[in-house]
């Protein structure tokens, strides 16, 4: 009965150290890029509207050309 116990609480604490403890970043949005230049760049409109194309930019060619996994080793 013993063994019983100390199999079933080590496997319980395996798995419970396995377990994210915080879930809220699973669940987390992705930020688009108005509200990332909006937050970089508070105050000057020409740089977050600059920062926001550029972004933009750089989705679209990620979106259209992803780029292959390296090879597993």
């Amino acid at each position: 009965m013993l063994k019983a116990m100390l199999l079933v609480g080590s496997v319980a604490a395996f798995v419970a150290v396995g377990l994210p403890l915080d879930l809220s970043l699973a669940k987390a949005e992705t930020i688009t890029c108005r509200q990332a230049a909006k937050i970089k760049f508070s105050a000057d409109l020409h740089s977050r509207a600059a920062y926001r194309k550029a972004c933009k930019a750089a989705w679209r060619a990620e979106k259209l050309n992803p780029q292959p996994l390296p090879p597993k080793a």
